[in-house]
């Protein structure tokens, strides 16, 4: 039986050498290059000549018994080293021979006994080598690793968007992505690799036939001019030798160059080369047996040899009767029919049914309509799986959260252009897409109408008009804004995260990025959790700055803001008002123009009565006043924004830091959009206009 994978890791890595590996391999370069300085005895040249052939072997068998590519990614780099091996040995043989007329015992065993000690026998099977290994397979090697190389490269975008489809779908982990992801960017490194690795096979090639000439050319004039030779004598004695150095370089060099033709054509093996080669070729009996019918007429034709054609022609023939008839040995009966009886046993006990599996729910939901179907299919052009993946990245750029993978799942119940997005099974966002068509939204200061069907934008409900194809360029002349139907899904889920981020964000989410946070600031972290605030606490002062839309990339910062203010108070509300101060910047940054922030005040009878209708609650401050007056305001304050954002400003109100909290708990069921900023949090500096003041009265 031969030893598992996870048998042979074992031993690597326990072996008593594993520890001087680097050591060993640094100590062979090195002597490889003191080769091809220092001159090397016989013996020792008869030593290292038995070792390349070896190492050659050894690649060869390497590379058929692999079940795939990457488990032999050091190929490429091994392959310089190897080829560097056997030139340096053919300078140290060709040192020998042209200054001592010898070799050692592998060369002249080589030159005499392959050879059948005729030279020109010897020449043509040196030719013959070299024709073979230059012509045919390094040439067709190097075409492969080629062809192979540019191919995975213009698949590797297709590759990583499919494990992006997949991470999306929750068909996989963020781990076994991310594996995908190594094997995939691996690969196209491997065969970019060699593409380069096979020119050093072609060269090597190259450099064998030069090096072979030279020796014969320089040989006879060493023997003839200094060693007094006659001409026939000095060929045959450095021809031979001659002769046999290159037939032991060309042999480890022609096995180099099968390993390397093995390794570029099993792009597509899935096993290693024997098993490949054994299921594929015994995958048809009938191709058998008209093999083996060909076989047996071309034996009994007169003059053919009839016994080698007959003896072929009948194991064909009997592989094909076993595999045409089943006919099974006793190991496969057994097999058979212990499968047999597992499949009764499985089939005879019910399944039983999972309850748990009823209660999973999923985060976040996209149901879409049958219509929609091609916005997510890839083979029909959809792109929505990557601009999905694309979303949650830019999320966690921006809000500084992990958005958990959206699960999309077709709905019969829904029309067929209509999508529905769940957060935690509850409906958050519906619209509805004209397929075929283009959104085109008026910003403003188009010069000319358009016909088209009149809708909403679903993100935010703007005006907008469904057009056809061929209105899409008359549209953006016209100055309209043109979406594709991708682009509008992918911008309602992302408003959809920015107003549910708190909902989304999960205590497990919050245990995973304080561990993140712990990597690079781990003292901020140990002081804060558990011994001041438990991870709860944190995950609800996270909520409160997401609700407000303030990011929360700069995690260390904000855990360090909240352990400066949780020695003070314990209070999540407290916590996070002084955690907005800590942050104002941030905070004040998107709303100042040109060093200038417009505001909305609250009139100072207004916020007094607030200040004295502050109630404690167990859920922060609130404000306790009678309903007509709250009417009032709300009323008031709908004008406002309104005049506000007629005028192209972003609604904001300042008010005293005492009541930050409790106003924008009674304004945010009915403006949940109105930013409400405490005069503390404005930055130092920055000029503050009033747009208008909000109060009980006109």
């Amino acid at each position: 039986m031969a030893p598992s994978m996870q048998s042979v890791k074992t031993f690597a890595k326990n072996n008593p050498f594993s520890k001087y590996r680097d050591s060993i391999v640094i100590f062979g370069i090195v002597c490889i290059v003191l080769i091809m300085i220092v001159p090397l005895p016989p013996v020792m040249l008869d030593v290292c000549l038995t070792f390349m052939i070896g190492i050659a072997l050894m690649v060869l068998m390497t590379s058929m018994v692999i079940d795939n590519v990457l488990d032999f990614s050091v190929y490429p780099g091994m392959l310089l080293v190897v080829t560097l091996f056997r030139l340096a040995l053919n300078i140290a043989s060709t040192r020998l021979i042209l200054s001592e007329g010898q070799a050692g015992q592998v060369i002249a065993s080589f030159g005499s006994y392959v050879t059948a000690g005729n030279i020109i026998v010897g020449t043509i099977m040196f030719i013959i080598l070299v024709v073979i290994q230059f012509v045919v397979i390094t040439k067709g090697s190097t075409r492969i690793a080629e062809v192979a190389a540019r191919f995975t490269l213009d698949a590797m975008p297709g590759k990583q968007m499919a494990v992006d489809a997949d991470l999306n779908a929750g068909n996989i982990t963020e781990e076994e992505a991310r594996k995908r992801r190594s094997d995939i960017s691996r690969e196209a490194d491997f065969y970019g690799a060699m593409d380069g690795a096979s020119k050093f096979v072609r060269g090597d090639a190259i450099a064998g036939l030069i090096i072979t000439g030279i020796n014969i050319l320089g040989g006879i004039i060493l023997g003839v001019v200094m060693q007094g030779m006659d001409i026939m004598e000095a060929l045959e004695t450095f021809t031979k030798l001659t002769i046999g150095d290159g037939l032991v370089s060309q042999i480890p060099a022609l096995m180099i160059s099968t390993s390397s033709g093995i390794i570029v054509t099993r792009a597509a093996s899935k096993n290693n080369l024997g098993a490949e080669l054994v299921n594929q070729f015994t995958q048809s009996s009938k191709a058998l047996g008209i093999s083996s019918f060909v076989m047996v007429l071309l034996g009994i034709v007169p003059g053919m040899p009839t016994i080698p054609f007959l003896v072929i022609g009948g194991l064909l023939g009997f592989t094909s009767y076993r595999m045409a008839f089943g006919v099974q040995t006793k190991d496969e009966k057994e097999a058979e029919a212990k499968a047999k009886k597992a499949a009764e046993e499985a089939a005879a006990v019910p399944k039983e049914e999972k309850i748990e599996d009823y209660l999973l729910v999923d985060q976040m939901e996209l149901e879409i309509g049958y219509g929609l179907i091609p916005l997510v299919d890839v083979n029909q052009g959809g792109d929505l799986l990557e601009r999905i993946t694309m979303l949650r990245r830019q999320m966690a750029g921006e809000l500084g959260m992990i958005v958990p993978p959206i699960r999309i799942r077709d709905n019969i119940q829904l029309s067929p252009n209509e999508y529905l997005i769940k957060i935690k099974g509850n409906d958050v966002g519906r619209g509805e897409l004209m397929m075929g068509s283009f959104l085109a939204m008026n910003p403003g200061n188009v010069s000319q109408r358009i016909p088209g069907i009149k809708t909403k934008e679903p993100a935010f409900g703007l005006e907008a008009l469904w057009i056809t194809v061929s209105q899409k360029e008359s549209a953006e002349l016209a100055g309209y804004t043109v979406v594709e139907l991708p682009a509008v899904l992918a911008t309602h889920l992302t408003e959809i995260i920015r107003r549910y981020a708190a909902e989304i964000l999960m205590r497990q989410d919050v245990k995973t990025l304080v561990e993140n946070v712990k990597k690079n600031s781990p003292a901020v972290v140990e002081e804060l959790t558990p011994a001041i605030l438990s991870l709860g606490e944190i995950q609800q002062i996270l909520c409160m700055l997401l609700q407000e839309r303030i990011s929360i990339r700069d995690l260390a910062s904000i855990l360090e803001l909240m352990a400066n203010a949780a020695k003070l108070s314990k209070d999540t509300v407290f916590v996070n008002e002084q955690v907005r101060l800590g942050l104002m910047r941030q905070i004040c940054k998107p709303y100042i123009n040109n060093n200038q922030i417009s505001v909305i005040a609250l009139a100072p009878d207004l916020e007094q009565m607030f200040e004295a209708s502050l109630q404690a609650t167990n859920k922060g401050p609130r404000l306790v006043i009678r309903p007509d007056l709250v009417g009032k305001i709300l009323e008031r304050m709908d004008a406002i924004q309104n005049k506000v954002q007629a005028a192209g400003e972003q609604p904001i109100i300042v008010c005293s830091p005492n009541v930050r909290f409790a106003l924008k708990k009674l304004l945010e069921s009915n403006f949940p959009n109105l930013v409400i900023l405490s005069y503390n949090e404005i930055v130092p500096g920055v000029n503050i206009s009033v747009l208008d003041t909000l109060g009980t009265h006109e």
